[in-house]
């Protein structure tokens, strides 16, 4: 069972944020190539609309940049910010890891 400062430590929203299926496929194709939103409606058959709500997420988050390219707007993956995730589910697995044969006893 996690701690409260163990369940805090994790980013509890951008998990829930790379939960939504067409979300994780978006940052699976920027974290290949920068792409406008033209590009990933191509790749992933969404409305564009859908995907610009999603991409407007996922900056919010601080998980992608943009960048202006004359009448087009790129989208890039933000490295650190997913490197950041990953090293916080690192430490929770090492933690379970280390507590495996750990029993809190029954009253």
């Amino acid at each position: 069972m996690m701690t409260s400062a163990e369940t805090d430590a994790l980013d509890l929203e951008t998990l829930k944020l790379l939960a939504d299926p067409l979300r994780a496929q978006i940052v699976a194709l920027l974290a290949r190539e920068s792409l406008c939103v033209c590009h990933i409606v191509e790749e992933t058959g969404a409305q564009q609309t859908n995907i610009s709500n999603h991409l407007r997420a996922l900056r919010r988050a601080g998980l992608v940049d943009t960048e202006p390219s004359g009448r087009y707007v790129y989208y890039r993956l933000r490295p650190h910010a997913i490197e950041a995730l990953a090293a916080q589910l690192g430490e929770l697995a090492s933690t379970a890891a280390r507590s495996s044969d750990q029993k809190r006893p029954c009253p």
